[in-house]
C-alpha cells in the first residue's frame, strides 16, 4: 500500500509540476534606437543573454540620454543606458536617487558630423557662422559638439535637434546647416553620396580620454534589488563580448537596424571593442571640468566626489 501511494504521488507530482521560477522584470531606458552601442540591451535580449542570467528586459526607446535620465528619476525605469557623462554626474550632484553603475562608451569614436551632398562646407572651418546639431541639452553629442566648438575656436551657434532620425530631415530640408549622427546611422548615406562626413569624435582631442557615457541606475533599485543589478551587469559584460566574437551578433544586428551589410560589417572596427568596457571610468578631471562650463555642477567635484557617485554591481 505504502508503495502504491507513493507511486502515485509521484506520477501526480510528474502530472502538475511545480512552475519553474518566473525572470525577474527589469526596464531599461535606452537611447537612439538602432545604434551598435546604445543597442547592446537589444542585442543581449535577442541573443537569449540576460535571459540566461534569469532576467526579463523590459525596453523604453528614448531620443536621447537625458529623456532616459528623467525616466530614471521618476521611477519609470530601473536602468538607463547610453547618458551623458556630464548630464549623468550634475543629475546625482542635485541630490537625484540614481547611481553610475557602469561605462557605456570611451570617447567618441560613434560620433560624426555630416552636411548634405550640395553643402558648401567642407572642412571644419567652415562651420563659422553655421548651425551645428545636438540632440537634447546634457547629452553626449551636445558635448561634443561643445568642444569640437571650443577646440577650434568656432563661431557656430549649437541647435537641439532631438532625435538622430529627425535631425536628418532638418539637415537634409537646410533648416540645419550640419547634422549630428553616431555609427552607424546613415553610413549607407554616406555611401550613396547623399551626405557628406565633415568631422568626427576623433578630431576632438578633449574626447578621447574620458569615458563618454555612462549607464544608470535608480538608487532604490541598487538597495533593494543589487542581485538583479549584479546579473545585469554580468550579462552586459558577456553581451559586449558576443557581439564582437560571434556572427549572429552582426545579423542581429542587421534586423534590428535594417541597415545593409556593407554597413553592418563595419561597426566592430569603428567601435573598437575595448570603447564599450563597462567597468573603465576614466578622464574624471576632465568631466569635471565640461560639467562645470556646462553648467550641469555648479561648483567643482572633487575626484573622490564623484568616485562616490559610482557603485558598479560587481557582487
Amino acid at each position: 500500500m505504502r508503495r502504491l501511494l507513493m507511486l502515485a504521488a509521484t506520477m501526480a507530482a510528474l502530472a502538475f509540476p511545480v512552475a519553474a521560477r518566473a525572470d525577474d522584470l527589469l526596464k531599461v531606458a535606452v537611447n537612439q534606437r538602432g545604434a551598435w552601442d546604445t543597442g547592446l540591451v537589444e542585442l543581449g535580449k535577442r541573443g537569449g543573454i540576460f535571459k540566461k542570467h534569469g532576467l526579463d528586459v523590459e525596453i523604453l526607446y528614448t531620443q536621447a540620454g537625458p529623456e532616459s535620465i528623467t525616466a530614471l528619476v521618476a521611477g519609470s525605469v530601473d536602468v538607463a543606458t547610453g547618458a551623458g557623462v556630464t548630464s549623468a554626474i550634475g543629475t546625482i550632484s542635485k541630490g537625484a536617487p540614481v547611481r553610475i553603475i557602469g561605462a557605456e562608451i570611451l570617447g567618441a569614436p560613434d560620433q560624426y558630423w555630416y552636411v548634405p551632398a550640395d553643402s558648401p562646407v567642407r572642412k571644419i572651418e567652415d562651420f563659422n557662422d553655421k548651425t551645428l546639431s545636438f540632440s537634447l541639452p546634457g547629452s553626449s553629442s551636445n558635448a561634443a559638439a561643445a568642444a569640437l566648438v571650443a577646440q577650434y575656436k568656432l563661431n557656430t551657434k549649437l541647435v537641439s535637434t532631438g532625435s538622430i532620425v529627425e535631425t536628418l530631415t532638418q539637415t537634409l530640408t537646410k533648416q540645419i546647416d550640419i547634422g549630428f549622427s553616431a555609427v552607424p546611422f546613415f553610413l549607407d548615406k554616406v555611401e550613396a553620396g547623399d551626405i557628406r562626413i565633415v568631422a568626427t569624435g576623433d578630431d576632438v582631442a578633449i574626447l578621447k580620454t574620458r569615458t563618454g557615457r555612462v549607464n544608470l541606475a535608480n538608487l532604490n533599485a541598487l538597495q533593494n534589488r543589487r542581485d538583479v543589478l549584479v546579473r545585469f551587469h554580468h550579462a552586459y559584460r558577456e553581451t559586449v563580448d558576443w557581439m564582437y566574437s560571434d556572427p549572429k551578433a552582426l545579423t542581429e544586428f542587421a534586423d534590428f537596424s535594417g541597415l545593409p551589410a556593407s554597413v553592418v560589417n563595419r561597426v566592430r572596427a569603428l567601435i573598437p571593442k575595448e570603447a564599450m568596457d563597462p567597468e573603465r571610468f576614466v578622464g574624471v578631471e576632465q568631466i569635471v571640468a565640461e560639467a562645470l562650463a556646462g553648467k550641469f555642477i555648479a561648483s567643482p567635484l572633487t575626484r573622490e566626489q564623484v568616485m562616490a557617485m559610482i557603485d558598479i554591481p560587481l557582487k
